[in-house]
């Protein structure tokens, strides 16, 4: 009886989203490590801007950042780690400490768009520029918003520690 239910809830809503006009979008599954190690069952404040600028990011957005990442970054940046230069890392830290600092959405998404040595001083090709054409801003945002939530609370992420 409830499985007949069910299908009929189905039906009717798809029948109604499509009379409608609704937009009936499949939910995002959030991911087990952004809920266990990125700590994120609800949704988590991440800094935008270097004024402080906070901006809430769900558990379902960090999940489509962190497939983001493991489609493009984790050959280079397994755990945080930087493989073409293990020296520099994706830590607070190291984010932190680049030139300009890479330590928020803003900073890091423009980093994304035009990559540039950690010193600031050129063009790297160690990092593949990403445009527009290739991720949205949205995507984007998602993809920098798991790497420093990553940064903030995955254990040994940008270390050569997994604890």
């Amino acid at each position: 009886m409830r499985k007949t239910l069910a299908a009929l809830t189905t039906c009717l809503v798809m029948t109604l989203s499509l009379v409608l006009g609704w937009s009936v979008a499949p939910a995002v599954a959030i991911d087990t490590y952004v809920s266990r190690y990125l700590q994120a069952r609800e949704p988590v404040e991440i800094e935008m801007d270097s004024q402080g600028t906070l901006q809430e990011f769900t558990p379902e957005r960090l999940s489509a950042g962190k497939k983001l990442f493991e489609l493009h970054c984790l050959n280079c940046h397994v755990g945080g780690a930087t493989l073409p230069d293990p020296t520099i890392s994706l830590s607070l830290e190291d984010l932190h400490g680049a030139t300009p600092p890479r330590d928020n959405v803003g900073s890091l998404m423009a980093f994304l768009r035009e990559p540039m040595t950690y010193d600031g001083t050129d063009v790297t090709y160690w990092c593949r520029q990403v445009p527009e054409t290739w991720m949205s801003q949205a995507e984007l945002e998602e993809l920098a918003a798991f790497v420093l939530r990553a940064a903030q609370k995955a254990p040994g992420w940008g270390t050569n520690q997994f604890d």
